[in-house]
């Protein structure tokens, strides 16, 4: 018996289509909903690492993910100069294990369609354009109110699961103040053909960003970011957005020259500032439970968000499964099992943030990366 025979997971993104999975294989009656109107994401691209495709193996659609992604080892470091020398190439921790590629890159709405396709496969109900409107709980379940084209519905639940992203519905019904705050980075990004020779990710410190980068997501394209202070970039024009990245990138060279060539208004150019925050407790109000980013954000300074809200929704779906009731005693395992991992990963992404803010050359970026390394390496 476990401890749930209907759950609501709202949020159809990488911890809520995880949860949704992992329960519907577990003979729970799962209905996901989502405000957008279809899977389609915002964003270019995603750097996956190896303990996230550890869970995407888990969560059966590592095969399926394999052919729309590009897997690599290792990564580049090159110097802000006109030949963009490589000053260095450094083995990558293989995360998840030796069984999976260290890191792989991929156009984020290709995954998030495999994902939710998976969901349903398995029996999940996918609810589009359903907004989550009211939210009341007693000892035994919740009722949930939504509304979509057709009106407003109520349904009831044993468990509500928010997993609908940084500025969460599901956590402000639930009265939790806690918000995304900016760090004073902004990141544009680009979704462009990719240079033959760019097979691994390439980081550059200096020039007029703070970071320079690029990522393989398949054997045609890659997705191009530059990090910068963080602007009000609301009022340009699609246009000037490209422009301006452009210009941003004259300072690149080595494969940045074709990327720049590529930046037109068919590369998908988008810009927006790095937050964080964190839940600092215990991440349910009764039996209603935040995961993935609506608990808990950071820059991608080490690219672990996505494989944080995997295993989130991992580790919740295993204690519902294997337990007999949604009690104190399953909120405090999950609490332990989950918020010292996430609380050590969103601090070391905003030390590295807040080492480039401060042009911070004493850091020691080799051990922190080290230490996480280490910490993720060890399934959740």
């Amino acid at each position: 018996m476990t401890a749930v025979s209907s759950v609501a997971v709202v949020g159809s993104g990488f911890a809520g289509a995880a949860a949704a999975i992992l329960l519907a294989e577990g003979g729970v009656q799962v209905d996901l909903f989502d405000a957008k109107p279809d899977v389609g994401a915002l964003g270019s691209g995603i750097t996956i690492q190896g303990n996230a495709v550890r869970t995407l193996d888990r969560l059966g659609v590592w095969e399926e993910v394999q052919q729309h992604s590009y897997a690599f080892d290792e990564l580049g470091l090159r110097a802000p100069d006109p030949a963009g020398t490589v000053l260095a190439v450094i083995p990558d921790a293989k995360t998840g294990g030796p069984d999976y590629p260290a890191t792989i890159g991929a156009y984020r709405p290709d995954v998030a369609r495999i994902l939710v396709a998976r969901a349903e496969a398995v029996g999940a109900r996918v609810r589009w354009d359903a907004k989550v409107e009211h939210l009341e709980q007693d000892d035994t379940g919740v009722d949930l109110a939504w509304s979509d084209g057709q009106g407003l519905h109520r349904d009831r639940y044993d468990l509500v699961i928010g997993a609908d992203g940084l500025h969460s519905t599901v956590r402000a019904l639930l009265g939790i103040e806690v918000q995304p705050k900016r760090n004073g980075m902004g990141i544009w990004r680009a979704f462009v053909p990719r240079p033959q020779d760019v097979t691994r990710t390439d980081l550059v410190y200096g020039g007029p960003c703070y970071i320079a980068g690029y990522c393989p997501t398949s054997e045609d394209r890659i997705y191009a970011y530059l990090v910068e202070d963080a602007q009000d970039r609301t009022l340009l024009s699609p246009e000037e957005q490209v422009a301006t990245m452009r210009r941003l990138a004259e300072a690149y060279h080595g494969p940045w020259d074709e990327i720049r060539e590529s930046l037109d208004e068919h590369a998908a150019v988008n810009y927006t500032w790095f937050t964080s925050h964190l839940i600092d407790g215990p991440w349910n109000r009764g039996r209603v439970v935040l995961i993935g980013d609506a608990a808990h954000s950071c820059p991608p300074t080490i690219a672990q968000g996505a494989a944080m809200g995997l295993e989130d929704a991992l580790v919740l779906a295993e204690l519902l499964l294997a337990g007999d009731a949604v009690d104190e005693g399953l909120w405090q395992r999950f609490t332990d099992r989950r918020l010292p991992r996430a609380k050590a990963v969103v601090e070391a992404s905003m030390q590295l943030a807040d080492w480039q803010l401060q042009h911070d050359r004493d850091g020691d970026v080799p051990g922190l990366m080290r230490r996480v390394a280490e910490l993720v390496s060890t399934p959740a």
